[in-house]
């Protein structure tokens, strides 16, 4: 028997991407409806569409969640972060390559605790529902256990949810290595423990080139070809000193990029973190194999990696979503990573418009993982992940937008303004994932 609920609030999705539209408000690209209906059935978009036209056809038996005076959007989607690095956020310093040592490295290593793990991943994965986020692509550690924390508490939540065992073999500590057998057998185990178990994926996980040898390299590779179904998931070019390391391990290599190609570890479901410093050469490759970019501005100005030039990036045809890269980004709100994208381009001459930014955090995401035909928007058949947003969950928001009857305006004002307080409910294919009070 069918279990149907009806909620009532305003409604703004994408239906495509929105770039290159010369109005806004009336793209057809993105659908707002004031007095909006959603209809799920069993976890899934029935329809949506204006109040007045559906609630008539409605059963009796159909309950309807009134959210009046809120926003209902998509689920928001974060497309690199790291777990484990919750509990060292905001620590103070470094570059990437220091702070990997000196922050990242020994907060890892407690993660050989089963207990441990399990109790961050809880943490963790409410933190993302307190936020809007319904799906993430998230690194472990290198402790298969790690692995199992993080997918049991998303299985529990019922959350699409991607992760993986971190591959590492050189160049850390002895404490968070593995071997190119050891961490083929074990990720081999653990994709065949959790791929495709409810809403969960499995993401084949070097962490970077410069901490895997050759032949740890090449049975990653191995795994990506036995298994075109899971993900890829990895550090590129986030660094400049991080490039030149490359170069030299590597030095038979033309780039960064070209090191995952030759282990064919470029190919649709890559995603590549930062993506600062690639050449022409490497962004069409990277558009010719399908790899995406998750681009993580909060991350890239708090260490002082640079600038994502996302221009670029769509220019070539690239699929590019945002990351929070907790714990290098400094918090795990989609809104304020949003916030933080539009000033990194806003630096580099280049613009990104409100409902830009609405499908770079959805649409756009949902296809930097090839989940577009699963996840955001609001087309019927589609998983029912949703986030309801209060404009008058903070005083100044509330303010600024009573000062405003245009819609992209306003979806402006609450990505610059908002956070964490904002999001009064977070759905899971219908289900109550969260709520404030």
């Amino acid at each position: 028997m069918a279990t149907t609920t009806a909620f009532r609030a305003s409604i703004l999705h994408c239906l495509a991407d929105p770039r290159g539209a010369t109005d806004h408000n009336k793209s057809s690209a993105v659908e707002y409806i004031d007095d909006g209906l959603l209809i799920v059935e069993n976890g899934y978009v029935r329809e949506t569409g204006e109040a007045e036209a559906l609630l008539p056809g409605l059963s009796e038996d159909v309950e309807v969640v009134e959210h009046r005076d809120k926003l209902i959007i998509p689920g928001m989607i974060d497309c690199h972060v790291h777990f484990p690095q919750v509990d060292i956020i905001a620590s103070y310093g470094e570059q990437l390559l220091d702070w990997l040592n000196r922050y990242a490295y020994p907060v890892e290593q407690k993660f050989a605790d089963a207990a441990h793990a399990a109790e961050v991943a809880d943490f963790f994965v409410d933190e993302l529902l307190r936020n809007g986020t319904t799906t993430a692509l998230v690194f472990a550690t290198v402790h298969p256990q790690s692995v199992d924390a993080i997918f049991d508490k998303a299985l529990r939540q019922n959350m699409r949810l991607l992760a993986g065992k971190v591959l590492m073999d050189k160049n850390c500590p002895e404490e968070l290595r593995d071997d190119a057998q050891s961490g083929y057998t074990d990720s081999l185990e653990l994709i065949n423990k959790w791929h495709g178990k409810g809403r969960l994926s499995y993401a084949i996980t070097p962490r970077f080139a410069v901490t895997s040898s050759e032949g740890q390299l090449a049975e990653a590779g191995r795994l990506a070809s036995e298994h075109p179904d899971v993900y890829v998931h990895t550090h590129l070019a986030e660094n400049k000193d991080e490039v030149e390391l490359i170069a030299k391990q590597f030095s038979w290599s033309r780039s960064y990029l070209d090191v995952y190609e030759h282990f064919g570890l470029l190919r649709e479901r890559s995603v590549f973190a930062h993506c600062l410093h690639l050449d022409d050469r490497d962004q069409k490759s990277m558009a010719d194999h399908g790899g995406a970019i998750a681009f993580c501005p909060s991350s890239n100005m708090f260490l002082g990696s640079g600038l994502f030039d996302l221009r670029s990036a769509h220019d070539k045809g690239i699929r590019v979503g945002l990351g929070t890269d907790i714990g290098g980004g400094t918090s795990l709100s989609m809104l304020r990573t949003v916030s933080e994208a539009y000033k990194v381009l806003h630096l580099l001459g280049q613009g990104l418009p409100p409902f830009d930014a609405l499908y770079l955090a959805t649409l756009g995401a949902a296809r930097a993982l090839y989940l577009e035909d699963r996840i955001g928007n609001f087309e019927p058949g589609k998983e029912a992940d949703f986030v309801v947003l209060d404009a008058k969950a903070i005083s100044i928001t509330s303010r600024r937008l009573s000062r405003s009857d245009d819609v992209a305006e306003k979806l402006f004002a609450l990505i610059m303004l908002g956070d964490d307080r904002s999001v009064a409910a977070t759905y899971l294919m219908g289900e109550l994932a969260h709520s404030v009070g």
